[in-house]
């Protein structure tokens, strides 16, 4: 089997891993609204192997950094295509600030679903609803991620030093 083919395999088991855990969690918790979950679940995997912990982790931050730019546009005035904008904008700063960059695609979809809501619904009861899916599905993401490359982490944390200075 070719490394490419065994890293696509991976990839694969973990978003169906992911897709199923908050498939499952949403059925233990009578939960429909799973889709930004999931979501959020994608954008946290990586389909490399190497540092996708870090990756996860630092994704999983710049979800935070996306979901608490589109409260607080949300607070200032009601979503329209300036205000997404400037949210857009906020977050790309932010993760900038927190050097976030590699995150950056995922806050601002955090961002997009934060901010659009359906009509009927209070603004905030969505936005509180979709905070909530969004570091869950992130959560489960980063639980995914240390399933599959825990053995990998552990051998790169136990393996022996070989520098010269230490001997």
């Amino acid at each position: 089997m070719t490394d490419r083919l065994k890293s696509l395999l991976i990839y694969a088991s973990k978003c169906v891993t992911g897709t199923l855990i908050v498939f499952m969690g949403a059925s233990l918790m009578h939960y429909k609204e799973i889709a930004w979950c999931i979501i959020s679940v994608m954008l946290v995997l990586s389909p490399d192997g190497r540092e996708s912990v870090p990756l996860a982790i630092t994704r999983i931050k710049a979800n935070l950094v996306g979901a608490c730019s589109g409260m607080i546009c949300l607070w200032l005035y009601p979503t329209n295509m300036w205000m997404i904008c400037l949210g857009l904008t906020t977050t790309l700063s932010f993760c900038y600030l927190f050097k976030l960059d590699s995150g950056s695609r995922s806050a601002l979809a955090a961002t997009i679903i934060l901010m659009l809501h359906e009509e009927g619904k209070h603004v905030w009861d969505t936005a509180l609803e979709r905070v909530i899916s969004v570091f869950a599905g992130c959560l489960v993401g980063l639980a995914v991620t240390f399933i599959f490359h825990f053995k990998s982490q552990y051998k790169e944390i136990a393996k022996p030093s070989t520098r010269i200075d230490e001997a």
